[in-house]
């Protein structure tokens, strides 16, 4: 086999462990209903906190706050999801690989 062509294929996997690193510590955070839902993700797509304000929490209207977790988590992942796209199409020259976005 090609000498050149394994050193490109551990560089780039040693250049893609590193962005993988980097998402995992990459923290983003999305709000809904003016703050009243905090949703904070990663860039793995992997939520670490949910925080919600005491004002928006009505047992006569559980839907509304509902609506707005799941509203905040959608924006997250979408988010997390742009920002590991974005990191990772650098490395694979915008190839589209399965299992890294």
């Amino acid at each position: 086999m090609n000498k050149h062509l394994i050193q490109q294929a551990q560089q780039l996997q040693a250049k893609l462990a590193k962005a993988q690193e980097e998402l995992a510590n990459l923290n983003i955070e999305v709000s809904s209903g003016g703050g009243a839902v905090k949703v904070m993700i990663d860039g793995q797509q992997r939520i670490h906190s949910i925080k919600i304000a005491r004002e928006v929490v009505n047992p006569d209207d559980v839907e509304m706050l509902e609506d707005l977790v799941l509203s905040a988590i959608k924006e997250a992942i979408a988010r997390s999801q742009e920002a590991a796209a974005k990191q990772l199409s650098g490395l694979t020259g915008g190839l589209k690989i399965p299992g890294l976005m």
